[in-house]
C-alpha cells in the first residue's frame, strides 16, 4: 500500500547541510519544515516522497547552515559607523561616542539604527543577535518587525544617559520592557552591566539575583583592555574576573566580552564557572584591544562564541568576516595551521552561541525539533570553484555576499539575496537624516 506523503510547509533540498550537532556534511539531503520548527533531515529523494510541502525550494550549488548568531553587538550604533576611527578604545568613548550619544540616542534612534542592523545582519546569515544598548523597547519593535531573533539586554550602568537616570532606572525600565515581551517566539532578554568599571558591585549583586530568579544570562565586557585591569586592581584589589567571581556573577549564565586581557588564572574561573566568552576579533584588533588568548581557551574547554561589536567599532556586522579572521589569528598566533578547523569556526558562529545565550534547544544546529533557522550560502559562482570541501570554503572562501536565502522560525527573511521585508527606501531616509544630524553635531 502506497502511503500518502505528510503535508509540511516546507522542504529546502541542499547539495551540501551542515547540521554543526551532529558535526557533519550531509550531501543531497533535504530539511523538512512545519510551524516554523525542523520535522526531519534525510536524503533528497526520500524527502520528495514522504512528504507534500507547500512550498519547495532547491539549492543545487548551496551549503545550508544553522542561521549564525552574533553573540555580541550594540546594534543601534550601525548609525555611528565610521564615526570616530583609528582611535584607542577610552578616547573614541569618552571624547566621541558617549558624546554622541548624549546629544543623539533617542527611541527613534534604537528603532532606526536596529532596523538598519537588522536588515544587514539578515543579509549576512545571521538569524539571531544578542544586543547591549538602551531603550530595548525600540530595539524589540524593530528586531520584530524584520522577523529576526533576539535576544536585548537589560543594560545596567552607573552613570545618566538620555534613557535613564542610575543603574536602578535602567534595571525597572528593562525589565518592564521584558515583560510586554514575555510572550513573544522571537524575543528574549538578558542582564547586561556595561563593564566592571561601570557597573557598582551593589547593582552587580541586583542582577546576580534578578538572573537566578528569571534565569537570564548575563552579558557583560570584561577585561577588554590592559588599563582596565591596572584600574581594578587599584580600586578594588583585584583582576575584574576575580572581582565578579567573588560576587558571585560567573556561571553558565555569564558571557564575558572580549576577554581580550586574561590570564591562566583569569581563564581557569571561567572554565571552573562554566561560563562563556563573546570573542569579538575584528573589534579588539580595531581598537587596538589585543588578541583574546583563543587557543589556550579552546584548550581549557570554555564555550566561545562570535560576536561583531556594534558597527561603530566593527565597521560591519558580519560574521563570515568574523569566523575567518578567528581561524587566522589563531592559526597565526600559535604556529598550528589545525588550531580552528572550518567546523569548529562555524560551531562557535552558530551552536556555540546558542549555548551561551541558554538557547542551545532551540537553534544552532540543524537538528530535528529545532526552530527552522537557517542560512544558504551559494558555492556556484567561478571564484568559489574547484569545491573539495564545502566547509572549508564556508569559512575560507565565502563571505556574506554569497548568502542567498535565510529564514527564522521557517518564514524567508531573504530570498535570492534580496530582503522580504518591505520599507527599504523608508530606512534609507531616516539613515540620510540621522548622518546629516550626526554630521551637523560633531
Amino acid at each position: 500500500m502506497t502511503q500518502t506523503p505528510e503535508a509540511i510547509d516546507l522542504l529546502i533540498e541542499s547539495r551540501w547541510i551542515a547540521a554543526v550537532d551532529p558535526d557533519v556534511v550531509l550531501k543531497n539531503h533535504a530539511v523538512a519544515v512545519h510551524h516554523g520548527r525542523i520535522v526531519a533531515v534525510l536524503p533528497s529523494n526520500e524527502a520528495r516522497t514522504r512528504y507534500q510541502a507547500s512550498e519547495r525550494v532547491t539549492l543545487d550549488d548551496h551549503i545550508l547552515i544553522p542561521g549564525l548568531i552574533n553573540l555580541h553587538t550594540h546594534a543601534a550604533m550601525t548609525l555611528m559607523r565610521g564615526l570616530a576611527d583609528d582611535l584607542p578604545l577610552m578616547q573614541w568613548l569618552q571624547n566621541y561616542i558617549w558624546p554622541a550619544e548624549a546629544a543623539h540616542v533617542s527611541a527613534q534612534f534604537v528603532y532606526d539604527g536596529t532596523r538598519l542592523a537588522c536588515a544587514e545582519m539578515l543579509l549576512g546569515g545571521i538569524t539571531c543577535f544578542n544586543d547591549m544598548y538602551f531603550f530595548p523597547e525600540a530595539a524589540a519593535s524593530a528586531a520584530a518587525e524584520m522577523g529576526m531573533r533576539a535576544v536585548l539586554g537589560i543594560t545596567a550602568i552607573e552613570f545618566p544617559t538620555p534613557y535613564a537616570s542610575d543603574a536602578d532606572d535602567y534595571i525597572n525600565k528593562g525589565l518592564a520592557v521584558r515583560e510586554q515581551w514575555l510572550n513573544h517566539p522571537l524575543i528574549s532578554f538578558c542582564l547586561a552591566p556595561h563593564a566592571p568599571y561601570t557597573v557598582a558591585d551593589s547593582t552587580f549583586e541586583r542582577l546576580l539575583t534578578l538572573s537566578e530568579q528569571m534565569n537570564l544570562p548575563i552579558h557583560c565586557h570584561v577585561h577588554e583592555t590592559a588599563q582596565e585591569i591596572t584600574d581594578s586592581l587599584g580600586e578594588h584589589q583585584s583582576r575584574p574576573l576575580e572581582r565578579l567571581r567573588k560576587l558571585g556573577l560567573l556561571g553558565p549564565n555569564f558571557i564575558g566580552v572580549h576577554a581580550v586581557h586574561t590570564n591562566d588564572d583569569d581563564l581557569l574561573l571561567l572554565k571552573a564557572s562554566g561560563s562563556s566568552v563573546a570573542h569579538c576579533p575584528t573589534s579588539n584588533l580595531k581598537l587596538a584591544s589585543g588578541f583574546a588568548p583563543v587557543a589556550r581557551m579552546r584548550q581549557l574547554g570554555i564555550n566561545i562564541g562570535l560576536g561583531t561589536d556594534g558597527a561603530a567599532s566593527n565597521n560591519r556586522l558580519d560574521l563570515f568576516g568574523e569566523m575567518r579572521l578567528a581561524s587566522l589569528l589563531l592559526k597565526g598566533l600559535s604556529g598550528d595551521a589545525s588550531a580552528l578547523p572550518a567546523n569548529e569556526a562555524l560551531r562557535m558562529a552558530t551552536l556555540n552561541g546558542a549555548i551561551a545565550l541558554g538557547l542551545s534547544h532551540e537553534i544552532g544546529s540543524i537538528t530535528p525539533g529545532k526552530a527552522a533557522d537557517l542560512c544558504a550560502v551559494s558555492l556556484a559562482e567561478l571564484s568559489s570553484r574547484p569545491c573539495y570541501d564545502p566547509l572549508s570554503h564556508l569559512v575560507n572562501v565565502a563571505g556574506r555576499e554569497s548568502v542567498t536565502h535565510v529564514w527564522v522560525a521557517g518564514k524567508c527573511c531573504v530570498d535570492h539575496k534580496r530582503l522580504v521585508q518591505n520599507g527599504q527606501n523608508d530606512l534609507e531616509s531616516s539613515i540620510a537624516l540621522w548622518q546629516n544630524r550626526l554630521e551637523v553635531r560633531r
